[in-house]
């Protein structure tokens, strides 16, 4: 993979300088690198990567799996964009496996959670079944862990 991107994943803040010296280029090339990468769309934009246990204490993350019948001529697309709009979904992605789409979401609580899935997701003409996970701890996100080595109350490293 681009040596660009992968430093760009790792911190994109880091400036054209600090990049240009990382990768023996000038800081001219690395501007005109990462525009070419934006315009071409490798790069979708830039994110921070937040501990939403920490941010969030008063909400519940959750993965729903969904089976959908993908429509004639559109497939899953119409489906995925359609629940994609929803300001809930962090996330949606097609998948293999017992089910077609991965959605996860961020409510207030479990039964904002329930309300989506019931009210919203399962009225959605072509969604067969879903089947919702609740995280519980996360740990790691975009290779970054969220979570200190530190023991365990249970006295374990």
């Amino acid at each position: 993979m681009n040596r660009l991107i992968n430093l760009l994943k790792t911190n994109a803040r880091l400036t054209n300088a600090q990049l240009a010296a990382m990768l023996d280029m000038t800081e001219e090339d690395v501007a005109a690198e990462i525009k070419n990468l934006e315009d071409s769309g490798v790069i979708k934009g830039y994110s921070t990567i937040i501990d939403e246990e920490a941010a969030y204490k008063d909400s519940i993350s959750a993965y729903i799996e969904l089976s959908v019948t993908p429509k004639a001529h559109v497939g899953y697309d119409e489906i995925a964009r359609h629940i994609a709009a929803y300001p809930e979904v962090e996330s949606i992605s097609l998948m293999s496996g017992g089910y077609d789409l991965a959605v996860t979401v961020r409510c207030k609580n479990i039964k904002e959670v329930s309300s989506f899935v019931y009210q919203r997701l399962a009225t959605i003409d072509g969604v067969i079944s879903t089947s919702t996970h609740f995280f519980l701890q996360k740990y790691k996100e975009n290779g970054i862990m969220l979570v200190d080595a530190a023991k365990d109350e249970r006295g374990q490293e």
